[in-house]
C-alpha cells in the first residue's frame, strides 16, 4: 500500500516552468509551518526566510540574471570539490535530460548557457524563498535547513505546486545581502523558486532516477 508520504515525494520534481499566477500568501504561509516540523539539531530550528511576491521576484531576477553575467561567484560555503564516480554519472545524465527536455544539442553552448542562467530568474516562478542559517551553526545549521527544505518542497507538492531548490543563486551572497539587507552573521544558503508549474512546458516533462536501496544502506 502506497503512503500519502511516498505518493507526495514520487510527485515532487524540480520545476523549471511557472504559470504567471501567484499564489496565495495563506498557501505559503501554511506550507512552511508544515516544514517547519523539521527536526533540527537540538530544536534549534535555524532556518529563516525571505519570500518575494511576484513584482518583487521579476525584479530580482532581472537584477541577478544582469549580475551573474558580469560577476564571479563568491558563495557563503564552498561548493563541492569534485564530482566522481556515480556522483559525475547521475549529474551528467540529469543535465543530458534536462537539455534534451529542452531541445538543446550537447554541443550548443551558447543554449546551455541561456538556460543555466535562467537560474538566476528563478525559471520565471512568480515566488522566492531564500534559505538563510546563523553563521555561528555552521555546517550543522546548514544540514538542518537542507531537511527544511526539502520539508518544504513536499510541503508545496501536496499543496499542487511546483518548486525546485537551486544552490546557484546563492552563489552571489554578497549581492543578495546587499539586495535584502541581511547582516553578515546569516549564511546564504540556497533558494527554493515556486508556483503553479506550466504542465505544459517540455522542460517539466523528465523526471531523475533514483538509485536502489541496495546501493544506499550497508547492513551489519
Amino acid at each position: 500500500m502506497t503512503s500519502a508520504l511516498e505518493t507526495t515525494l514520487h510527485a515532487r520534481h524540480s520545476c523549471r516552468a511557472y504559470l504567471p499566477k501567484p499564489v496565495a500568501p495563506s498557501l505559503i504561509e501554511q506550507a512552511v509551518a508544515t516544514a517547519a516540523r523539521a527536526p533540527s539539531w537540538c530544536n534549534a530550528q535555524p532556518w529563516q526566510l525571505i519570500v518575494t511576491q511576484e513584482a518583487e521576484t521579476a525584479r530580482l531576477g532581472t537584477a541577478l540574471h544582469v549580475h551573474a553575467q558580469a560577476h564571479e561567484m563568491q558563495p557563503d560555503l564552498p561548493w563541492p570539490e569534485s564530482y566522481t564516480g556515480q556522483y559525475k554519472t547521475r549529474r551528467f545524465d540529469c543535465g543530458m535530460q534536462l537539455y534534451d527536455a529542452a531541445s538543446i544539442a550537447r554541443e550548443d553552448k551558447p543554449a546551455r548557457m541561456t538556460q543555466m542562467l535562467e537560474n538566476f530568474r528563478f525559471f520565471g516562478a512568480p515566488h522566492m524563498a531564500l534559505i538563510t542559517s546563523p553563521r555561528e551553526l555552521g555546517a550543522y545549521g546548514a544540514l538542518d535547513c537542507g531537511g527544511f527544505v526539502t520539508a518544504f518542497c513536499a510541503a508545496l507538492t501536496e499543496a499542487g505546486l511546483g518548486s525546485i531548490p537551486q544552490a546557484a543563486p546563492a552563489g552571489y551572497a554578497p549581492f543578495l545581502r546587499d539586495w535584502f539587507g541581511l547582516p553578515k552573521d546569516r549564511l546564504i544558503l540556497c533558494t527554493v523558486s515556486f508556483g503553479y508549474a506550466d504542465t505544459s512546458a517540455p522542460i517539466n516533462s523528465f523526471r531523475t532516477p533514483r538509485a536502489e536501496t541496495n546501493t544506499l544502506i550497508d547492513w551489519r
